[in-house]
């Protein structure tokens, strides 16, 4: 696809919303989505999908990218100060991906408390172990795992995978899912306030985690996910005091009008990067 604006792999696949684009030798990257393997390259504007067909394109990918959506005028609206604008600029290429909130709902029951490189190599192995292998480029890469193939497994099969204490999370989060107990596919219909709520009837899900799923699957964009590390940032940043979850929270959906979820992936890539929020 060629004229594509405002977009950088690096930017949106190292910015903390994903866990299993991975980075190649020749600065591409490669990655499973709905049972689709592809790699991903792009220079000057030419957006390179490897292994996918312009139908695959239309069907998947256009939205996965969020190509539809027009990021100038998005990162125009949020440039509200001098901070947002470094943000902005900072991460520039950053698109919000619409992943599979059933992806989500377990990468982020997985990273809670936890740090990249184990939350990547935890999910790496359950998708070894319970998804479905695919060939591709001479490797052997995997879809994540099914509803069933989770909710059907043991926790000493879950302990494999290195996931500790989230195991039984994950275990009882995937039974939930699969008896209807807790629908994913409801939750764009519901307003953002009830739908955190209706995943923090999950094992495992707190507002930090319910927030991360509605912003990273596309369904809410009006969400500020915030954790003690963002709310330190923000501290810093806006407050120069110590401000409680709720107030970050408020400030955030008033003052950033709609596109919270935006501006917090600038600010989360902008800080983590140069190391702000770090005692």
């Amino acid at each position: 696809m060629e004229g594509v604006k405002d977009f950088s792999p690096t930017h949106t696949f190292e910015c903390g919303q994903c866990f299993r684009w991975i980075k190649e030798g020749d600065g591409s990257y490669t990655g499973v989505v709905k049972g689709k393997a592809a790699n991903i390259r792009f220079h000057d504007g030419v957006l390179v999908l490897s292994n996918t067909s312009l139908q695959d394109f239309k069907d998947l990918w256009y939205d996965y990218f969020d190509l539809g959506r027009d990021y100038s005028e998005v990162k125009s609206r949020i440039s509200k100060d001098g901070i947002m604008r470094k943000a902005v600029e900072f991460g520039h290429g950053i698109r919000l991906l619409k992943q599979e909130p059933w992806e989500m709902l377990i990468s982020y029951i997985i990273s809670s408390n936890n740090n990249i490189p184990r939350i990547k190599n935890t999910i790496k192995t359950l998708c070894r172990l319970y998804g479905a292998e695919i060939r591709f480029a001479g490797g052997s890469h995997y879809t994540f795992p099914t509803v069933e193939s989770l909710a059907s497994s043991s926790i000493e099969g879950l302990n494999i995978c290195g996931g500790g204490y989230r195991c039984k999370y994950i275990a009882k989060t995937s039974r939930m899912v699969r008896d209807h107990e807790v629908c994913l596919e409801k939750l764009a219909g519901l307003s953002t306030g009830e739908a955190r709520s209706e995943l923090m009837r999950l094992p495992g899900v707190g507002a930090k985690v319910a927030d991360c799923v509605l912003l990273y699957s596309g369904t809410k964009h009006d969400v500020f996910p915030t954790d003690v590390w963002v709310k330190r940032v923000m501290e810093r940043l806006y407050f120069h005091r110590t401000a409680r979850f709720e107030e970050i929270q408020s400030f955030a959906r008033e003052y950033f009008d709609g596109l919270a979820g935006f501006a917090q992936q600038y600010l989360f890539y902008y800080a983590r990067e140069n190391k702000m929020g770090v005692k």
